[in-house]
Formats: C-alpha cells, structure tokens, sequence
C-alpha cells in the first residue's frame, strides 16, 4: 500500500498530445527548478493556479525498518518541472515560493517528443532508472514489440540491454530494460 496517493503530474491531462503545443507565440516551455523536495507542493499550486505543467512521477518501492515494503511515489527527475506557458504563467509559478530558478526552454518540439516518450513509459508501468551520464552512442528506434516507434540510445549494463530515453535539454533521461525488441538504428 502506497504511504501517500499518486498525485496529478500532467496538468491539463491531454498537455503533452495537444496538436497546438508548440504553435502559440504566446506559450513556451520553462524548466522549472524547485527548492529542495518541493516538487510535489510547487505542483499542487500550479493545479489550483490552472497552469499547465508536466513533473514524470514514478513509484519506487522500498522496504522500511519493519521489514514491509511500501510505494512511493517520486519525481524522475528530482527537482525539476516542466512548465508551458506564457511569462505570466512563468511568474504565478515563481511567486509560490517553491521555486529556486528558470530556465526557457529554446527547442520545445524536442523536449515535447522527449517528454511524449517519458510519459508513454510511465503510463505503461514499464520500471525506468534514472539516467544523468549517456555515451551517445548507438542511436536507434524500437521497430516491433510493445514499445514500437521509441526512440533513444542503447547501453548495456549488468547483462541487460536498456533504451535510454534522453531529454537533451537536462541532459538527463530514464532507461528501461529492452526485452523482445527489435531495434534499428536511426
């Protein structure tokens, strides 16, 4: 049993597949960096202000002192959130005093893509490891199985063969492991 309910991390729930994300010369994404162990608070906030933003929340199991195992529910990138919006949105979201600096994101329809396959993963229960080093190597995209049109880098660790999903603006990205896949290089 989770210690806490999953809490909205895509606000409006249709942000990242709206056909018009992009095209507004008025809404842009920002990269939100919060205080410390903030993200949750600064999400419930931007809820209630009624702006859009995207926080990749995953559950983590863990097993406490007592020996049961409980479910928590953590941002894949910690202390990061994703805003589109105008400057003013920008600005609602610096007065909730849960955020420490900004950043404008310059290549949007990159990051959406990016964010797009994120949020796929997470939805399809798939387990994702946080990845912050990346050996650009062998870029490809997955041609047959469950996950077919992903796209990312192939690295090999502990005997597995992962997908890293990368978000090169944070150059950051989550990696899952790559089971009955065919890939090709792209």
């Amino acid at each position: 049993m989770p210690i806490l309910a999953r809490e909205i991390d895509l606000y409006p729930s249709d942000l990242l597949y709206r056909e018009d994300l992009g095209q507004d010369d008025d809404s842009h994404w920002w990269t939100i960096y919060t205080l410390s162990r903030r993200e949750k608070d600064l999400m419930r906030r931007l809820v209630h202000l009624e702006v859009p933003f995207y926080c990749p929340i995953i559950p983590q199991r863990r097993r406490s002192p007592g020996g049961r195992f409980r479910t928590s529910y953590m941002p894949l990138f910690p202390n990061y959130i994703f805003l589109h919006g105008s400057n003013e949105h920008r600005y609602e979201a610096m007065t909730t005093n849960c955020v420490a600096r900004y950043e404008r994101v310059r290549d949007g329809d990159q990051l959406t893509h990016d964010l797009r396959q994120i949020h796929g993963l997470i939805e399809a229960g798939v387990p994702l490891t946080q990845e912050s080093k990346l050996v650009k190597d062998h870029y490809v995209r997955i041609r047959s199985g469950p996950f077919c049109g992903y796209e990312g880098y192939v690295m090999r660790r502990e005997g597995q063969t992962r997908l890293v999903v990368w978000v090169d603006f944070m150059e950051q990205g989550a990696s899952m492991v790559l089971e009955d896949c065919e890939v090709e290089p792209y």
